[in-house]
């Protein structure tokens, strides 16, 4: 579990154990209840271990959750993809980073609180940017916060160099996650599709491979909205 679930956790598990030692309905209802929440709250920040691929030029998926779009996408003017996951509040909330390199930038943009599903999040909601400067070229990933989720949090900074898969930070309560690759990612997963941080490939980019959505059903464009 990452320290940022004792500070939310303990708050309600302590006064959950405190009402029910008045032993009345009302204290042991609320009791039960701020227990539970407790319980919940470190269920939601648990970091588990991941096996990261060893594979040469894959990208890994930043985030546990659903794909919901996979599209092509112009950045700064170059051509490329980009991979949309969608975090439920019931997914790991703990980031990671999709390919080993140096973060080049990293800019916190304040915003809105739309629902993470809706595809305005991606520009209007508060995120952070990561710009990775990899093996593969510059990849771009965003954590960003959703109606629930009302925090965005990264343990890294500009300069750093990062590992494949190494942790870089954590959106609370539910959120999305925006990944942009160069056009010549082949892109392995598929609208709908469940993903893990840090184990699950995204893509593999290869030198010499034509541009193109390799994955079934991946057409430009294709989205998928959920609830959050």
């Amino acid at each position: 579990m990452v320290k940022e679930g004792y500070a939310f956790g303990f708050p309600p598990l302590v006064a959950g154990f405190a009402a029910l030692l008045f032993q009345t309905p009302w204290t042991i209802a609320a009791g039960i209840a701020f227990v539970g929440l407790g319980l919940f709250v470190f269920y939601f920040f648990r970091d588990p271990e991941r096996a990261v691929p060893a594979e040469a030029g894959v990208v890994v998926s930043p985030a546990d959750g659903r794909v919901v779009v996979v599209q092509e996408e112009t950045n700064a003017g170059r051509p490329g993809k980009r991979v949309s996951i969608f975090l439920a509040i019931w997914n790991v909330h703990v980031n990671r980073s999709p390919a080993a390199g140096t973060i080049t930038k990293l800019e916190y943009k304040p915003g809105k609180f739309l629902a993470a599903w809706a595809e305005k999040a991606s520009l209007e909601n508060e995120q952070n940017v990561f710009t990775l400067a990899s093996e593969h070229g510059e990849i771009v990933f965003k954590q960003i916060a959703g109606w629930v989720a009302r925090r965005v949090v990264s343990w890294k900074k500009q300069g750093e160099t990062v590992a494949r898969g190494e942790r870089i930070g954590l959106v609370r309560f539910g959120s999305r996650m925006d990944i942009w690759l160069p056009e010549n990612a082949e892109i392995a997963v598929k609208v709908g599709e469940n993903v893990k941080g840090g184990s699950t490939v995204l893509a593999r980019i290869l030198a010499g491979v034509p541009s193109r959505l390799s994955a079934p059903g991946n057409s430009p464009g294709a989205k998928q909205k959920l609830t959050e």
